[in-house]
């Protein structure tokens, strides 16, 4: 079992009592801000220095599975999507050739280089699936407008979307590479693109797989290119899904007011959170549903983890330690995914909804209940 994580002062969780972050000792010193929780046995993290780690222990050991050629450049995996313990995608970031997408369906013994982008004015940021053959990868805009990569063949080849149904993105507008959630996606057509970095923080929403987008304001400050929606989190798919933003200023000790903001129409209009997190936070997600808990979710950041009960109406904080990624099963029981026992696969720790996270110095956790609770 994982070292506990220290939780906020005395009464501070009264959302989940009894659970905090377990960590789970990587070996590593990567700063790993892409994660994928396939179950509470299974995760994959990827970052800094071509990294890709995976566990099917619950974090009591972990593979390093990086892809020899994202080692050999130094690239920054700043994303991964996992279908199961073998299947996975990965996508590195930068301008021109640095930005890559690797894809493995033997659990990180052998990748395959599926993409390079051959346009030095792209800089692709995020990636996300609907399903193991459908994806989409975001680039920064490339003149004026989004760039969205598209696969149909669970990430074995590429096209480049066209772009007449993408709004023009404002001056200095960009997405953030921070968590691995500025692209995601709900149910089989939906998905939403976060940007910051321009006057105002946007959501954008394609309903059909990135063929078409309709925009819209956040209320997460922007107006800096340190300032922005930075992850997203939706619950399910159509015109009534609720979703989640957080964000806020990425640099150390400065404000950030209002750093999430919830929406139950899709994106078309949001409001802030009426007690957001008390910070900058960089990644999110809901909790797997559950009857008693069907409107949890986590935001994590540099300075701590909240918790939501009442859909992103009031967020309070978990623990301290710092995350730049949190990811759970995107649908799964607590009977799957709570505490296994002793024996089970996950070495008989008690996890929690299968969820974890991950940031700086090969940080990992996994969400757990505490002993006796």
């Amino acid at each position: 079992m994982g070292r506990a994580e220290p939780v906020g002062s005395p009464g501070t969780a009264v959302g989940l009592p009894g659970v905090g972050w377990a960590l789970k000792a990587t070996g590593k010193d990567a700063r790993l801000r892409g994660l994928a929780a396939v179950n509470a046995a299974t995760a994959w993290v990827s970052g800094s220095k071509g990294t890709v780690l995976r566990t099917v222990d619950g974090g009591a050991s972990w593979n390093d599975v990086s892809p020899p050629g994202a080692v050999a450049d130094g690239l920054e995996l700043r994303d991964i999507e996992a279908f199961d313990a073998r299947r996975a995608v990965a996508l590195s970031i930068g301008e021109g050739g640095d930005s890559r997408v690797f894809r493995t369906e033997d659990g990180g013994v052998s990748w395959t280089e599926t993409f390079r982008n051959p346009d030095p004015k792209a800089f692709y940021d995020c990636l996300t699936f609907f399903d193991p053959r459908h994806g989409l990868a975001m680039s920064d805009p490339v003149d004026g407008k989004f760039r969205i990569l598209s696969t149909e063949d669970g990430g074995r080849s590429w096209q480049v979307l066209p772009n007449d149904g993408m709004p023009a993105a404002l001056p200095g507008e960009a997405g953030f590479a921070a968590s691995g959630q500025c692209l995601v996606s709900a149910g089989p057509r939906d998905v939403w693109l976060a940007t910051g970095g321009g006057a105002t923080a946007r959501v954008l929403h394609s309903s059909d797989r990135g063929r078409n987008w309709r925009v819209a304001e956040s209320t997460v400050p922007a107006g800096d290119p340190a300032k922005g929606v930075f992850g997203l989190a939706f619950r399910h798919g159509g015109y009534g899904a609720v979703g989640l933003a957080v964000g806020g200023d990425y640099r150390t000790g400065q404000a950030s007011p209002q750093a999430a903001a919830v929406t139950s129409d899709a994106g078309r209009t949001w409001r802030t959170s009426d007690t957001p997190p008390p910070a900058y936070r960089s990644g999110v997600a809901w909790l797997p549903s559950q009857p008693h808990l069907r409107t949890a979710a986590l935001a994590v950041g540099p300075t701590g983890t909240d918790v939501t009960l009442d859909g992103g109406r009031t967020w309070t904080p978990l623990s301290t330690g710092s995350f730049d990624t949190v990811s759970c099963p995107r649908s799964a029981g607590y009977a799957d995914l709570g505490a296994v026992g002793a024996g089970g696969a996950d070495g008989g720790s008690k996890a929690y909804a299968g969820c974890w996270a991950a940031g700086e110095k090969g940080r990992v956790g996994r969400l757990e209940r505490s002993a006796g609770s």
